[in-house]
């Protein structure tokens, strides 16, 4: 974000000798990058509020947020899922650079660490930072970093690269084109669940970081190795590790190619294979690379539906394709 220094300010007013605040007073501090908040402060009342627009371009923007590495993670239950895993699962500090609290309430259960910045919030910013105009459930945002398990290549690193990404890929998903935030989300936390190693992004998806995705994911974009790269490297990936190609295609549609009904007895004869699984975009369905390189496999249905959406499609696929070492019911 490129700010000059003749309007790029901070308002800052003292209504409590005890409590600092924003507010219409306005005081210089140079050509930042990013807005800071002063170390005094601890509660923002306007949604005017510089740190508040950033915190606003976090969300909407998806340039924005990449280019600082940082995104809005709204409501507690994500936000402990993410620390709880940093903490107990990764052995990491937590990510978190800011914590926003509604003021008025507690800060939540498990999200006071000595090293956390928490700054109360009016209820107006609430609304703004989070997106939601109903609160009465946002106890609190936080501000993150993006994980280093994300990963976006581009067409000009070596595709070698791509091998290194994930550490165990005997499983990965890998969606072509998916759009819609809300089915992006709940797939990355169907994958989290049913024991998948990583997440595949080909172009056209959207931003797993979105706040809808996140929203869906509850967490779970923090949790897996997640790559967005091309059809170039995802062939590298395949040819390294041996990875077997299968793409979820609806039975309606019947094309030249053949395709097989997903069963307990396939699935059993895939459980010690590397498998890539891909679903298409709901709009459009799989792209024709993903035909033309995959076997296809369908969902068999009693029902006169031409397809399941593509959240549901895909928890059944991934759950029926977990490998050896998950549970098979």
């Amino acid at each position: 974000m490129q700010v000059s220094s003749t309007s790029f300010r901070v308002r800052v007013l003292q209504l409590n000798p005890t409590k600092s605040r924003y507010d219409d007073s306005v005081i210089s501090i140079g050509t930042p990058s990013v807005p800071t908040l002063p170390s005094n402060v601890d509660f923002i009342s306007s949604p005017a509020n510089p740190f508040v627009k950033h915190c606003l371009k976090l969300r909407q923007s998806s340039s924005y947020r990449h280019s600082h590495s940082s995104v809005i993670v709204v409501g507690t239950n994500p936000i402990r899922e993410i620390t709880n895993f940093q903490e107990l699962v990764e052995g990491k500090p937590t990510t978190v650079d800011c914590l926003l609290v509604l003021d008025g309430v507690e800060v939540p259960k498990g999200l006071s660490y000595s090293s956390m910045r928490i700054v109360r919030v009016s209820s107006t910013v609430m609304k703004k930072v989070s997106g939601v105009q109903s609160i009465d459930s946002i106890e609190a945002v936080a501000l993150m970093r993006i994980p280093t398990s994300f990963c976006n290549l581009n067409d000009n690193q070596k595709e070698a690269n791509v091998h290194n990404l994930f550490t165990s890929p005997r499983r990965i998903l890998v969606l072509d084109g998916i759009q819609d935030p809300g089915n992006l989300g709940a797939l990355l936390r169907s994958a989290i669940a049913f024991g998948w190693d990583g997440v595949f992004m080909l172009p056209g998806c959207c931003d797993p970081f979105n706040d809808k995705a996140l929203r869906a994911a509850r967490g779970a974009s923090f949790q897996i190795p997640i790559v967005a790269g091309n059809w170039a490297h995802l062939e590298s990936l395949k040819k390294e590790k041996k990875m077997k190609m299968l793409a979820a295609h609806p039975e309606s549609d019947q094309g030249p190619k053949s395709s097989s009904p997903l069963s307990r007895e396939l699935a059993k004869a895939l459980m010690d294979k590397h498998l890539c699984l891909i679903m298409g975009s709901e709009g459009n369905g799989l792209s024709e690379e993903s035909k033309q390189a995959s076997e296809l496999i369908t969902i068999p249905m009693a029902g006169n539906f031409e397809s399941l959406n593509v959240s549901v499609a895909g928890g059944i696929f991934l759950f029926m394709l977990q490998s050896r070492n998950q549970t098979l019911v």
